[in-house]
């Protein structure tokens, strides 16, 4: 795949498209400084009548991750509306109400349980797991977790997990999240629930929200899956998600795999092209930054 071209401006695509589905991490901000050239494309793509919903695997609840928008002054302007992973697992929570769970994660993702039924207990006492990240992303890695995760399957219990990331970016490091441990719990034999991208239920409550929104805006609420483009930097989630759903995918070279390929500004195309034989299928256009 070493013929492959990068395209500098979303504008010479967004005609093609009535809706898109678009990454938060990595795509419009990285955590710390927002892309205010991400934004500027959104805002134009939604001036078209166009719709944008963001998708993230955030475990936490789209309400908050509207929050943390605002706080990075990513504008109203941009998006329709927001669907996280934390969502989806909040729906799976519900089905469960009254059973006693572990979780695993950060104290900052409790919010996720808020007017829930899930009463807390120990590994020992648990009927089931939610693992929203690592305790202390900070300094903890995978590696930490063996001997907890071995006793978690030695006692036979179904995990939810609230982000199926295996890293995100902060700042300018990558740190690791609850998809490097529901993975390793997968390793051993443990059930797993994968709450967010590339998996089925996160995009079928952006679709939801996709038509939702549209109504709201006056425009025809139904999109066919051809005029959907859903836009990431992962290869394993967005990518992935976009090929199972049966939409196009814009691809961002300078989010989490932009180490892997060299530099941010002039990505390697051959190992790119490296990374998209080894998932199977290819984006229908590839960017660095996602830019009008």
């Amino acid at each position: 795949m070493s013929s492959l071209v990068l395209t500098d401006h979303f504008s010479t695509l967004a005609p093609q498209y009535d809706a898109v589905l678009s990454d938060v991490w990595g795509v419009i901000h990285n955590g710390v400084t927002a892309f205010p050239e991400a934004c500027d494309a959104l805002t134009r793509f939604r001036e078209m009548r166009g719709s944008v919903v963001l998708i993230s695997n955030a475990p936490r609840p789209g309400n908050q991750v509207r929050r943390l928008l605002d706080n990075l002054k990513v504008p109203h302007s941009a998006y329709d509306g927001i669907v996280t992973s934390g969502d989806v697992t909040r729906a799976e929570v519900e089905k469960r109400a009254g059973e006693s769970v572990f979780l695993i994660g950060p104290e900052r993702d409790h919010t996720i349980f808020t007017g829930l039924d899930a009463p807390f207990r120990s590994a020992q006492e648990a009927e089931y797991v939610v693992c929203t990240g690592l305790f202390d992303d900070e300094i903890e890695t995978p590696d930490d977790y063996r001997g907890l995760l071995g006793e978690l399957r030695g006692r036979g219990l179904f995990m939810v997990c609230a982000n199926p990331d295996i890293v995100v970016e902060r700042g300018d490091r990558l740190i690791y999240c609850a998809g490097a441990l529901a993975d390793a719990y997968a390793e051993l034999g443990g059930e797993v629930y994968y709450a967010g991208k590339p998996h089925r239920p996160l995009y079928d409550l952006a679709l939801a929200e996709t038509a939702r929104a549209r109504a709201s805006r006056a425009l025809e609420p139904g999109v066919a899956l051809s005029r959907v483009l859903a836009i990431g930097d992962s290869v394993r989630t967005d990518l992935r998600g976009a090929h199972d759903l049966g939409v196009d995918c814009l691809f961002v070279t300078a989010g989490i795999h932009a180490e892997e390929l060299g530099h941010r500004d002039d990505p390697d195309l051959s190992a790119l092209g490296g990374m998209f034989s080894a998932a199977g299928h290819a984006p229908e256009a590839i960017t660095r930054r996602l830019a009008w």
